[in-house]
């Protein structure tokens, strides 16, 4: 099982990696669902911990459908990320209607070039998560962050497993939602998931995230 701790200081990312976490999502305004870091962040955590650091690239808090000028900024985070030598990135882009923004998401996996791209939760607001998945397949996205789209994990946990037979090895399910440490045993056995994302501030101490 491999833990990805949601992460947004240096000090919170050693922890994590010292507490067993095997890779890192760094971001900003936690209290916002997440939004991308400062430069001086990426570079110092880098230069901290050994794992692999996914950079969120999210330019304000809100919803997930955003301007031209949005996606600009976000395009020069991803270049700015790579710079500092993220490992990977992590983004979320609807359409009006909800449904994954396909031109949007294939743009942003271009730019993000060789680092491995995941579709954080906003795939929880789509209306139709099979659809979405195989959106994200063609787009060549290689993970999503979900909960099935349920309020935790554990209760999206039936919906997980079926995202995970259907990706069949073709894009990986990273479960993520309020999970509990002493949940994780029925988690991966209902739902198969072989990684799980969790907010390490909480998760190290009795709640989940």
């Amino acid at each position: 099982m491999l833990v990805e701790a949601c992460v947004e200081t240096v000090d919170t990312a050693v922890a994590a990696e010292r507490g067993g976490a095997r890779r890192l999502e760094l971001c900003a305004n936690l209290a916002d669902a997440g939004t991308t870091p400062s430069a001086g962040t990426i570079a110092a955590v880098k230069a901290r911990v050994t794992i692999p650091v996914f950079v969120i690239i999210r330019p304000r808090g809100g919803g997930f459908v955003y301007s031209d000028s949005e996606l600009d900024v976000m395009r020069r985070d991803i270049a700015e990320a790579q710079r500092l030598g993220a490992d990977g990135i992590v983004i979320g882009v609807l359409r009006d209607d909800a449904r994954v923004d396909e031109v949007r998401t294939r743009m942003l996996v271009a730019v993000a070039g060789g680092l491995p791209v995941t579709f954080h939760r906003a795939f929880d607001a789509t209306p139709d998560q099979s659809e979405a998945l195989e959106t994200l397949v063609a787009c060549g996205v290689r993970r999503v962050l979900t909960s099935g789209g349920a309020a935790a994990a554990l209760e999206g946990a039936d919906r997980l497993g079926a995202l995970v037979a259907q990706a069949a090895g073709r894009i990986g399910v990273l479960a993520g939602g309020a999970i509990w440490k002493e949940q994780i045993p029925e988690l991966v056995r209902r739902s198969g998931v072989t990684e799980i994302h969790v907010r390490w501030t909480r998760f190290a101490g009795t709640n989940g995230a």
